[in-house]
């Protein structure tokens, strides 16, 4: 975040507070403070891929499913579904009174135009591969079909038939995605791409945005108009880009925010002591990990790769870097994501000696041409986090040993994404993935090689490619399961991600916060909150 960016959301959040003690009139109204870590790229939904993106999305947006506050699974826009004997066809039914917030009804047909636009390669949607379930959706994603082929149909305005490939037993999950999101369409055909200035927004979730101020905030106001807004409680929700784990610390301690969804890892005694229940820690399901440029110098062999891997003392990470508030990973998959039967592929190291560990490292590299004598020079990007920059710090400590020398660049969040999502160059950047949705898919899928979004390593191999297309076409779960396996096998054989740690959500939430349920999709949608 820039020094002037940060004057301005300082001086917007002493506004925000200071209007309510001015004006008599406003007394009535609440509004919710949330920290949020990282600024949004675009609130597109079929352009977003971060967590920081989704939280706001979640607001704005009503899928045809929607979490509850537990992050359980509800009937969304829609109010209902059926699915056919064969498990291919849904049929939803949507609400009579869903509207979006300028008055107009939402159709099935908003839908359909929705989910044909996320995969017309126009777009440029890099999260399409979520809903390659779709039939046809991948053929026209890649150019091969036009976006009318797609297997949605609106049969009238309430009923949406949606047509799969092949039997998903996760659909109704996969749509709680940001990809699942609805767009207005005729937003979309008078504005183009500015449809997501605030000025120019349509939603039919239970916010709207009203003001988008860059490096500052994103303040959302009530949906009159959304289907359960008598239940909304919450008048606005002002969303402040807190990438400044200390700073937004300070901010919450002296209630400026009413939450904030991370901290500063190095303080998690002082946190623990100071507010007690108020920090609150929870299973989340996402790997922490830095990815390997494959198609680069000495990160081009997959012996170099392991090596450095096997030299990371994750104990040390989890502990003294992040506070015990992370778990030691040893896989890409995190232990129980569900459809996994027999649990991840670990490394098959994992329970070696650290000592046996160096010396089986510096053996690889030799084998490759490296080491001590003939030292390579690596470079780690990772985003603006204090808990980033010293995790990449003790990376490079760590691998000294093996004759590795490490600079660093460091970005903003949606500049560092960007840059690895475009194909910009790196050595290591660092990345994480928490999952869409509870299946070993959803985290095996991002080095697919026409993964073009999220192989942030650029790894190909045609032996994992058919895998995941032989798991796909699995209905089997168990079968499934097992050749799922065998890729994460090949994937920590290959190793194009080096996984470090296991999340857990890490909340700070205000006494005055009410409604709010730990849960591991760490999903809190502003509509089941309250303040006191």
């Amino acid at each position: 975040m820039t020094v002037p960016g940060w004057k301005l959301g300082a001086f917007a959040l002493v506004a925000a507070f200071a209007t309510p003690m001015l004006a008599p009139a406003a007394l009535a109204e609440t509004v919710y403070h949330r920290g949020n870590s990282g600024e949004p790229e675009t609130l597109d939904p079929h352009k977003t891929s971060t967590v920081a993106e989704g939280d706001i999305l979640r607001d704005v947006y009503e899928g045809l499913v929607a979490y509850s506050a537990k992050a359980e699974v509800i009937p969304g826009a829609a109010e209902s579904w059926t699915v056919s004997p064969d498990g291919l066809t849904y049929t939803f039914k949507i609400r009579a009174n869903a509207a979006w917030s300028n008055g107009d009804p939402v159709k099935a047909s908003d839908f359909a135009f929705s989910f044909r636009r996320l995969m017309d390669p126009a777009t440029g949607a890099k999260y399409a591969t979520v809903l390659y379930c779709l039939k046809n959706a991948e053929k026209i994603n890649k150019g091969q079909m036009k976006p009318e082929e797609l297997g949605v149909k609106a049969v009238d305005d309430r009923t949406l038939e949606v047509t799969l490939e092949s039997p998903t037993p996760y659909f109704i999950q996969l749509l709680t995605h940001t990809t699942g999101l609805p767009v207005h369409p005729g937003s979309v055909a008078k504005f183009g791409k500015d449809f997501v200035k605030a000025e120019n927004f349509v939603s039919n979730g239970a916010y709207v945005p009203k003001e988008v101020v860059p490096a500052s905030h994103i303040r959302l106001e009530r949906n009159p108009k959304f289907h359960d807004a008598a239940n909304v409680k919450i008048d606005a929700v002002v969303f402040y880009p807190t990438e400044d784990r200390s700073a937004a610390l300070r901010r919450f301690q002296a209630g400026e925010l009413h939450s904030n969804n991370d901290v500063p890892a190095d303080q998690v005694d002082f946190i623990k002591k100071t507010f007690g229940k108020q920090f609150r820690t929870a299973p989340y399901l996402g790997t922490y990990y830095f990815a390997f440029n494959t198609t680069k110098g000495p990160l081009g062999d997959a012996r170099v790769r392991q090596a450095l891997s096997m030299v990371v003392d994750r104990e040390f990470l989890a502990d003294q870097i992040w506070g015990g508030t992370m778990l030691p990973g040893y896989s890409f998959v995190p232990p129980g994501v569900a459809n996994y039967e027999g649990g991840p592929a670990y490394a098959t190291w994992k329970d070696m000696a650290p000592l046996d560990r160096e010396e089986a490292a510096l053996k690889l590299m030799k084998e490759a041409g490296y080491g001590p004598a003939k030292p390579i020079k690596l470079e780690i990007r990772y985003n603006t986090s204090e808990n980033h920059k010293k995790t990449s710090v003790a990376l490079a400590e760590m691998w000294k040993p093996l004759g590795v020398e490490v600079t660093y660049v460091n970005t903003d969040l949606k500049t560092h994404y960007a840059h690895l999502r475009d194909g910009g160059d790196f050595d290591i950047a660092r990345a994480g993935w928490i999952a869409d949705y509870s299946d070993p898919q959803n985290f095996l899928f991002l080095v697919e090689s026409d993964n073009a979004g999220f192989n942030y390593a650029r790894y190909k191999n045609p032996e994992y490619d058919g895998l995941m297309k032989k798991a796909a076409a699995e209905t089997d779960l168990v079968k499934r399961a097992a050749v799922l396996k065998q890729a994460e096998t090949i994937f920590m054989r290959d190793l194009p991600f080096v996984p470090l740690l296991y999340y857990a959500s890490k909340n700070l939430v205000s006494d005055k916060l009410a409604g709010w349920e730990d849960n591991t999709r760490d999903a809190h949608p502003t509509r089941f909150l309250s303040l006191k």
